[in-house]
């Protein structure tokens, strides 16, 4: 009772108390209550006694719920009637009750069945027993159907903790009384007020595919009632006798269950009929013949509510709800819509008036469609395609044909759904980033792809034309004058962007036209934006279409204003301008006087220029692309003219003394340090960049002393450092030495990541020669016996993240680029053994470049160059080997997320294909200390069985599914994943097994 007490007075806190402090202490003590055994019983106690409030009935119904999920491991065994007879008690108390209580109190029953084998519910499982329960207590019918629909839902559950096996007996037992459940829903439709529950029920046993056959369920009671109310107004509210299973029942007009508005009922109806669509979903043509009696019945019953898509009566609700049926019967029959017969064409039509809608959230119900029947027709068309080149004029099947006329309609009816809305300026900044999001966001298919499946059913320059004609409408209503709708002529330019990918890059009709059009375009700033959009999108027909040179000095121009207007059309003009150099670099060679003063006015932020820092990049990028196609005794000249605004305000800040350069704000170095970078990345001169590395190589250092405890700073210089040396190679062989004795030095001070990451780029040009071997060698050493020197325990890896990424990846090229320095070095043995101790680190990154080094060690025999040192990598493996393979397994069981389980399942395969035998022994040591209790020994064998295929050559993908359920039973709880990690211990790196 005092628990029980402690518990409302929390739950009252937590609800009710003013102080934000109280509260979260309440729900803190609230959360560690429910994992205590006690929860049990005083959970049931508070839910059967009938002056509990209805915050307290809600917490202690989801702990119910939770503890038989997650805890129910915990009862002794003879618990399951006790517990099921409070339950089913429950269940019928609150069946007039809060529906939330209602339903976390069904969902404890269905994990109860989930738990416990059929058997032990008496003859003919769990669903006889709700049958029973049924007809003994027809006034709580609700709440048994309500069970019986999260049933089959709570299969895919994997909060429940059981194994695997278990929750493939359990989701066959529901399959085999499939029957008595539909018999029950069936039942039901005679009711008034409970028809809906029951289809909605009926929709829930859908979701176990394909247990029931299409020809069984075209003829059957529920799925007819379902087709029927597709258009009518179902479920009146009226006091009415029913009878059921011969007991007579009084429903009460005041049941909540019975409280259905016309919208629900349509919401409800959706579901049921969705789930039937997606039952016989169609994923090659093999499976029609099964499922085509129910499809049969399904398509034309839709097809009927074609004309609710254009009905101005119907709230925008009602037209989701169509549109949505149309889009899932699209999506479930590609297949057979693909085969271009009249009835599949009949619901394209259908499909292209839901894509026609106005609102934007209906059309875009249907682009799925779209995409998945391109990705059908083409390939029928072209089943041996040669790249990704664009294609004019792709080959034109008569499958492909017979689409023409639909995907022309496509083009129009979805170009004009990205014009900006006419209100664009007043509305709120989140609603502008909506906007957005629905033409860039690369997570959904978005109107530019839908453009772009357009273009591979007509080819990129059949749709470049009907695009064309809808610009050139819009430019009519476009004048000169700002304040003319400019939005129809944007949305038409914004299309024509998203398919420059498929116009081939010769086009002749179109293009020229509308680089002709550009300059006439006012420069309203959205517009402006979209228009360098497109100019860089064609940069490529630019370069190589007969009359694409004459428009680039006109083009660029328009750039050039791109960058004075706004930093918007700065950022659109820079990407552009980039573009533009990238491709056609020859031709702008003797332009580079004009490129540059573009290039100098932008970096000094001279003039009207409004580019930001980042965007400079761009920039920076395009004249070093320019300047790559310049000959070798021109290139050093122009490669100092194009340093020259980036180094002088870094010499201008050195020049004012250590103390001024200290102080400085990182960011007012990065900005001139990250365009050295790219110069050195994209200016393709290696001897050029070696030189200017060279002279610059004063500055480099200066900031290396006084900014060497600055991350920001040192990973900015490192990153530049990085480029040059991968651009020059070899060339940079004398400042590379003086570099990295440099930071050799600041590393053991400051232990900056990014000093690991520049040696790594050392290593890999530099690895293989001979000449750099003692040079290479010390580096080796120093980098790495300092940093193992400061992961001593797991929290040091924890603390440190970014120096172990670095550091594990520095490792792994070492093995690939330069294994003879390597593996015969001291280090070698140290950096497993700490790998071992960091192998559990939490942080992603680390935790996965740790696992790789390690199978890189172990994937060591089948490389060329690593071949010789495999004997001097099993003297240090093989007495190590039992506590790594401890250790990875208890990363796979619980030590690790499950997040990791790929990584670390291929690093647990590797030792074991490395070392046969031995690794099986290992993994048996490691896995016989987990108790039986959590791990059973078919679980065992089924693991250890995969890991000795893997010995004999077995594919991976074969392997997974034993240790991936070993990992699953091991984390079905708190407690068993405790017990498991417990037994291993993976940061006691000496423990033996004792036995």
């Amino acid at each position: 009772m005092e628990l029980q007490n402690t518990v409302k007075e929390a739950l009252n806190a937590l609800y009710h108390h003013p102080d934000d402090a109280v509260r979260m202490q309440a729900d803190r003590w609230l959360q560690d209550f429910q994992r205590t055994i006690d929860a049990w019983q005083v959970a049931d106690n508070l839910l059967h006694d009938t002056s509990s409030n209805i915050e307290t009935s809600v917490f202690c119904s989801q702990t119910l719920r939770s503890k038989v999920q997650r805890d129910f491991e915990e009862l002794p065994s003879e618990a399951f009637r006790p517990l099921r007879i409070s339950l089913n008690t429950l269940l019928k108390s609150f069946h007039k009750g809060p529906p939330k209580v209602r339903t976390q109190i069904s969902l404890a029953v269905a994990a109860l069945a989930i738990h416990v084998p059929a058997k032990d519910w008496g003859d003919g499982g769990i669903l006889n027993w709700i049958r029973d329960e049924m007809n003994s207590h027809p006034e709580c019918i609700p709440s048994f159907l309500e069970l019986l629909r999260v049933l089959p839902e709570e299969v895919f559950n994997y909060k429940i903790a059981v194994r695997p096996d278990r929750r493939r007996s359990f989701e066959n037992e529901l399959a085999a009384g499939m029957e008595i459940a539909l018999n029950v829903f069936t039942a039901c439709l005679n009711i008034i007020g409970l028809s809906e529950q029951a289809l909605e029920a009926f929709a829930s046993w859908l979701r176990l595919r394909h247990r029931i056959p299409a020809s069984a369920l075209a003829s059957h009671p529920l799925v007819h009632t379902a087709l029927s109310g597709l258009n009518s107004d179902i479920l009146s509210e009226a006091s009415v006798n029913v009878k059921v299973d011969r007991h007579t029942v009084f429903v009460p007009q005041n049941f909540s269950w019975l409280s259905s508005a016309k919208s629900q009922g349509n919401d409800f109806l959706n579901g049921v009929i969705s789930e039937l669509i997606h039952y016989t979903t169609v994923r090659n043509l093999d499976e029609v013949t099964s499922q085509m009696p129910l499809i049969q019945v399904l398509v034309p019953r839709i097809m009927n509510l074609k004309p609710l898509l254009r009905d101005p009566s119907k709230d925008e609700e009602d037209v989701k709800a169509v549109a949505r049926l149309f889009a899932d019967m699209g999506d479930a029959y590609v297949e057979l819509i693909a085969t271009g017969s009249d009835e599949s064409m009949v619901i394209v039509q259908a499909l292209l008036e839901a894509t026609s809608h106005p609102e934007f959230d209906i059309a875009s119900m249907t682009f799925n469609f779209w995409h998945s029947l391109q990705m059908l027709i083409t390939e029928r068309s072209n089943p041996h395609p040669h790249g990704h080149e664009p294609s004019s004029e792709p080959e034109k099947s008569p499958q492909l044909l017979a689409f023409h006329s639909s995907y022309e309609a496509l083009v129009s009816l979805v170009s004009v759904k990205v014009e900006y809305p006419q209100d664009y300026a007043d509305l709120s900044r989140e609603d502008q980033k909506d906007f957005k999001q629905t033409r860039y966001d690369v997570n959904i298919i978005a109107v530019a792809d839908v453009l772009i499946d357009a273009a591979l059913v007509l080819g990129g320059d059949a749709t470049l034309k009907i695009l064309y004609m809808k610009l050139i409408e819009a430019v009519r209503n476009c004048g000169q004058v700002q304040q003319t709708d400019w939005r129809p002529a944007e949305a038409a330019l914004y299309s024509i962007r998203a398919i420059s990918d498929y116009v081939s890059n010769t086009e002749g009709d179109v293009m020229p036209q509308i680089m002709n059009l550009l300059p006439q375009l006012p420069h309203q700033p959205q517009l402006l934006q979209t228009v360098c959009y497109v100019i860089g999108a064609y940069s490529k027909w630019l370069d190589t279409a007969p009359s694409g040179p004459s428009f680039l000095s006109s083009l660029i121009n328009i750039l050039v204003s791109g960058m004075s207007i706004s930093e918007d059309t700065a950022a659109a003009a820079a990407v552009a301008f980039r573009h533009i150099c990238d491709d056609c670099k020859k031709k702008l060679c003797g332009s580079l006087d004009g490129l540059f003063q573009i290039y100098q006015g932008a970096m000094i932020g001279e003039g009207p220029f409004k580019v930001s820092a980042e965007d400079s990049l761009h920039l920076v990028e395009a004249l070093s692309m320019v300047v790559t196609e310049l000959p070798s005794e021109h290139a050093k000249k122009a490669l100092e003219a194009l340093c020259l605004p980036t180094v002088a305000p870094l010499q201008d800040i050195i020049n004012q003394g250590p103390l001024v350069l200290g102080q400085k704000s990182a960011r007012d170095l990065t900005v001139h340090i990250d365009r050295l970078a790219n110069i050195f990345r994209h200016a393709n001169h290696p001897e050029a960049v070696a030189d200017a590395v060279q002279r610059l190589w004063p500055i480099f250092k200066s900031i290396f002393d006084i900014r060497s405890w600055d991350m920001r700073t040192m990973e900015s210089l490192c990153r530049a450092c990085k480029n040059a040396v991968r651009t020059s190679k070899t060339l940079m062989g004398v400042t590379v030495g003086v570099m990295l004795e440099e930071i050799q030095g600041l590393y053991k001070q400051h232990q900056q990541p990014c000093f690991l990451y520049l040696s790594s780029e050392v290593i890999k040009i530099f690895g293989s020669d001979p000449s750099c071997t003692n040079y290479l060698t010390i580096l080796i050493e120093s980098l790495f016996n300092h940093t193992t020197s400061v992961l001593t325990k797991v929290q040091d890896f924890s603390s440190r993240p970014d120096l172990v990424d670095d550091c594990f990846l520095l490792a792994s090229r070492c093995i690939r680029y330069c294994p003879q320095l390597f593996f015969t070095s001291p280090v070698f043995p140290c950096l497993v053994d700490c790998s071992m101790i960091g192998i559990t680190v939490q942080h992603r990154e680390a935790s996965n470049s740790i696992l790789n080094f390690l199978s890189d060690v172990f994937d060591l025999a089948n490389s060329t160059h690593g071949k010789p040192y495999v004997p001097i990598r099993d003297n240090v493996i093989v007495p190590r080997g039992a506590v790594i393979t401890r250790v990875l397994v208890a990363a796979l069981t619980g030590a690790l997320p499950s997040s990791r389980l790929e990584t670390v399942t291929y690093t647990l395969l590797a030792i074991t294909r490395a070392y046969s035998s031995k690794a099986l022994e290992w993994a048996k040591e490691a896995i016989s200390l987990i108790p039986s209790n959590a791990v059973t020994e078919v679980e065992r064998s089924s693991f250890l069985q995969a890991l000795s295929d893997s010995t004999s050559g077995a594919a991976v993908n074969g392997l997974t599914t034993p240790i991936e359920e070993l990992s699953e039973v091991c984390r079905r709880n708190r407690s068993v994943q405790e017990i498991v990690q417990g037994a291993l211990r993976p940061l006691e790196l000496n423990m033996v097994s004792v036995s």
